[in-house]
């Protein structure tokens, strides 16, 4: 089996620079492992320069449509699915929304959901070129979402795959927690359909086939769950006795199941034709821990990145608390990253007159070297309190992160975002969009570690 790829929600090519080993932009142009036969990439909020899409095709070109068209920027809400190249792999990164449904229909087949929610395309997709292997990355809440019914969506993700025909293998995996240089956490799902020798495989391997009733199946599962799946191959786990994973049950009906469903599903998991198993599991790792300051740049920084004291702080730097329901402060004061980053009291007064004291922790105004970096999300760089502050490695000087820092966090080549290729030009970058493409990217090391267990999977179809 070839292995080909169709990447969705392509940003500037996360999975692709993972699957690919891309450790330097040089690395872009050399022959690739995996063949993206076709991506997707529109970012509606960009009305005049398609930044990430323009990005991605400076470093790895564009790929064509079955009609010879380039349609890899345009909304897929509008693309012909059956248009998109044939791929054994279909990848990416969508978004998170609510994905409940209008219909009641007994089965997914011409199923709609909310216009807009992205899920349906994958879905659409699936249905019309019907990979034999599907690897999808989403927000670690997707799996407790929505707060008023909780597993809800995830559940319609499940039964979707299930009435295509596939198993469903999850985790939410903490790259920090493997080694590398970011605590981010994200959902991923491994899904095959059921025809494959590797569905096959798994199955056997755990004696599923051979047992019957759910205390058998319970521990059969557990060895897909920790030991011989896909993820816990990738990312191993600590043991856990069998009867710590729990069963459900998905409906029939996905109408149904938007209505009422609700489960509490754990870290790991598998689905298999609608039943549930699902397990809250421990990171196996005792390796190197790759910290901030492994990744900081050494040499000379713009001095756009530093941070005047005036902007820094508002009084003594050892005060780490304010409290406004004695003294209120200045909006100088306020405007401020020790004031940002620092305890808070203010009273506040609610839609219905009632008063009230407004409170909130502080946090370390300064990112240790020796610490993974936080969760970087696309308001990296501006006035916010999850922004990244760090002391200059030559200087001393506290500053915010660089654009190659915060490439290197999502463990991308450095200056890979530099550059877009926009209408035959090529063009930078404003850093504005690089701290933004990175804020909603992967960590690519994440794909990077999976993909020997991916190309195993996929040669030995045959």
């Amino acid at each position: 089996m070839k292995k080909t790829v169709c990447e969705l929600f392509a940003g500037v090519g996360g999975f692709r620079c993972g699957l690919n080993s891309i450790s330097t932009i040089e690395d872009a142009s050399k022959p690739e492992k995996w063949e993206t036969v076709w991506f997707s990439q529109w970012e509606p909020a960009d009305k005049k320069t398609q930044w990430a899409h323009d990005c991605y095709v400076n470093r790895f070109g564009t790929c064509l449509d079955l009609d010879g068209k380039d349609t890899t920027n345009e909304d897929i809400n509008a693309v012909e699915k059956a248009k998109i190249p044939e791929h054994t792999l279909l990848v990416g990164g969508f978004p998170c929304q609510d994905y409940s449904v209008a219909s009641t229909l007994a089965t997914s087949k011409g199923l709609e959901g909310k216009k807009g929610i992205l899920w349906w395309d994958i879905r659409d997709i699936l249905e019309a070129k019907n990979a034999p292997f599907v690897l999808l990355e989403n927000v670690d809440r997707l799996i407790k979402s929505p707060a008023s019914q909780r597993g809800r969506d995830f559940g319609i993700i499940l039964a979707c795959f299930r009435d295509l025909g596939y198993t469903v293998e999850w985790r939410v995996i903490n790259a920090a927690e493997y080694g590398y240089q970011q605590r981010r956490r994200r959902t991923f799902i491994f899904a095959y359909r059921n025809d494959t020798k590797y569905a096959k495989k798994v199955l056997e391997e755990a004696n599923y086939i051979s047992m019957h009733g759910d205390e058998m199946h319970r521990h059969s599962v557990a060895k897909i769950i920790l030991s011989n799946g896909f993820f816990a191959t990738s990312f191993p786990v600590d043991p856990l006795d069998a009867k710590y994973v729990k069963i459900g049950e998905l409906p029939k009906g996905i109408g149904e199941l938007s209505e009422s469903f609700s489960f509490t599903f754990e870290n790991s998991g598998v689905m298999l034709d609608g039943k549930i198993y699902t397990a809250k599991t421990v990171p196996s790792y005792d390796g190197k821990q790759i910290t901030l300051g492994d990744i900081m740049e050494t040499g000379d920084v713009d001095k756009q990145f530093f941070i005047p004291r005036e902007k820094l702080y508002y009084t003594s730097p050892d005060v780490t608390h304010s409290d406004e329901t004695k003294q209120k402060l200045t909006k100088e004061e306020r405007q401020t990253w020790q004031y940002l980053k620092g305890a808070k009291k203010i009273c506040r007064t609610a839609a219905n007159g009632h008063e009230y004291v407004f409170s909130e922790g502080p946090i370390s105004l300064v990112d240790e070297y020796d610490k993974p970096a936080r969760t970087m999300l696309t308001s990296e760089g501006s006035f916010s309190r999850t922004t990244h502050i760090v002391r200059d490695k030559q200087t001393g000087d506290i500053r915010l992160l660089t654009p190659v820092e915060m490439e290197r966090i999502q463990g991308f080549p450095s200056d890979w975002t530099k550059e877009c290729l926009v209408n035959g030009e090529t063009v930078e970058m404003p850093v504005n969009k690089r701290k933004f493409m990175m804020g909603n990217a992967l960590v690519v090391n994440l794909i990077k570690q999976m993909e020997p267990v991916l190309s195993e999977i996929v040669e030995s179809e045959g």
